[in-house]
């Protein structure tokens, strides 16, 4: 099945590695016409595309953004095996992956998480210096006079604001502040924490913050969570520096050395992230450690509170629905979760050429374009909520958890959809579909004469072509 095929991602028209492909040896490669092609053919296919880019992205933009649009806009990265091509370069690893070289990419979707543009940078590029040419394509080349860009914390910095957002008219946008500075505006006293009493969601503004409105948003749920997971670390923290103290005071092999013992207790303090909750006296014969009761306090009085930070006028775009549209960020998020691991692998890239390195980025951009509108077709026949309407209706706030619809319930609860079908995963689904073949049949009594004929597709598959809108034709 075709579908199913172009998204495997055992199917690569080509890598840097093998050949020949295992699309060409399928009925995929003679639909597509690549059963002849080679490496080299499919490699200038790649340049051509690469070349391309800025067309195919402004018809996207066309498609899918309008004058006054929310723009989200977020980054990842992606870590290399070798060492030859000049984009992988050390920098900070989102994967966790220590001592190799990587290569990072900002996408660009529109409010409901659908790809528009993507941009490929050096590994050890800084996260706010990708604003500038993001905004660039929003303004330029896709010819947006007004666009609201939302992004998070660590990519609309207050210098990135000033600098790159503000200076452009028409350009607006969303963000949140750090952690210190809503720290900064409880003391000062121009956030009440006392008002979340009655209500998790207030405007309020701040003379730092000229012509922009701030949004505080309390989070029950959030406090309760971050709660727990500083609990658990302080505690982890605590048995690795009892450790240390009792070395320090055992029989055999005592630890001594106040340098020895602050390197091990620096050690611990870097795995947990939480040396700020401590009191900690190193001396050269003894070590003892307590908790701060005040700093953890402190914290924990900011559990569940975050702070938006935007400079649309509340007539463009009320509190709730400015919320929301940061809380959007999270499609992109889904997004990279779908390149990275889930269904379309962008790893391992395999090219060495900086422009190769960017047509494969680019096509697996369009592989998750491609996903995307499958998804929204398929939603039915899939563990998808496909009533989101009702979903959104039952939340209290836009700042409370989201809610799964009555129907999406039902269909976790049953494994079946209201027509009674099986629920399918998405990968599921497509395994399904690709086991719809195309048989070659030859006569016995005439071994010259052949035809070919398509299996009959399954209810479900039907169901899925007809939602997919594809028609079952040789």
């Amino acid at each position: 099945m075709i579908v199913a095929r172009l998204l495997d991602p055992q199917s690569k028209l080509a890598t840097a590695w093998s050949w020949p492909p295992d699309t060409a040896l399928t009925s995929l490669g003679q639909t597509l016409g690549v059963t002849a092609a080679d490496a080299r053919a499919l490699y200038h296919a790649m340049d051509w595309l690469r070349r391309r880019q800025p067309q195919l992205e402004m018809a996207l933009a066309k498609r899918h953004l309008r004058e006054g649009t929310l723009a989200l806009y977020d980054l990842t990265s992606t870590y290399f095996e070798g060492h030859t091509c000049p984009l992988a370069q050390f920098g900070h690893s989102r994967d966790g992956k220590k001592g190799k070289v990587q290569i990072v990419f900002g996408l660009v979707c529109n409010v409901e998480g659908c790809p528009v543009a993507v941009e490929v940078f050096e590994g050890n590029t800084g996260d706010p210096t990708t604003v500038a040419p993001v905004i660039t394509k929003l303004r330029q080349r896709f010819h947006l006079r007004r666009v609201v860009l939302v992004g998070d914390r660590g990519l609309l910095t207050d210098a990135r604001i000033r600098e790159d957002l503000k200076p452009v008219e028409g350009l607006d946008w969303i963000t949140a502040l750090r952690h210190p500075t809503v720290r900064t505006l409880v003391d000062s006293g121009a956030l009440d924490l006392g008002e979340f009493a009655h209500t998790d969601l207030l405007e309020l503004t701040a003379p730092s913050y000229p012509d922009e409105r701030l949004i505080a948003c309390y989070n029950a749920t959030l406090a309760d969570e971050r709660g727990r997971t500083r609990e658990a670390l302080l505690q982890a923290t605590e048995r690795e520096l009892e450790t240390i103290a009792q070395a320090t005071t055992r029989a055999k092999r005592r630890l001594t050395g106040q340098d020895h013992i602050a390197l091990r207790v620096g050690k611990v303090l870097q795995r947990f992230k939480v040396g700020k909750h401590f009191t900690l006296e190193i001396s050269e014969a003894g070590f003892h450690y307590s908790r701060n009761l005040q700093s953890i306090a402190a914290e924990a009085a900011l559990d569940g509170l975050y702070v938006l930070r935007t400079s649309v006028a509340a007539e463009a775009l009320d509190t709730a629905s400015t919320v929301r549209a940061y809380k959007s960020l999270a499609t992109v998020e889904r997004a990279f979760r779908s390149l990275k691991t889930v269904d379309l692998a962008v790893r391992p890239i395999g090219h060495r050429l900086t422009e190769r390195v960017r047509a494969h980025v680019l096509l697996c951009m369009v592989a998750y374009y491609l996903e995307w509108h499958m998804r929204q077709a398929l939603a039915p026949l899939l563990c998808d909520d496909d009533d989101k309407a009702m979903a959104e209706a039952q939340r209290s706030s836009v700042v409370a958890p989201a809610q799964r619809s009555p129907r999406a319930r039902r269909k976790a609860q049953t494994q079946q959809t209201d027509d009674g079908r099986p629920v399918h995963s998405f990968q599921t689904l497509l395994r399904d579909l690709g086991t719809i073949t195309k048989n070659q049949i030859r006569f016995v009594h005439s071994p010259l004469e052949t035809t070919e004929m398509l299996t009959t597709p399954t209810p479900i598959q039907q169901r899925a072509l007809d939602l997919l809108q594809v028609p079952l034709k040789l």
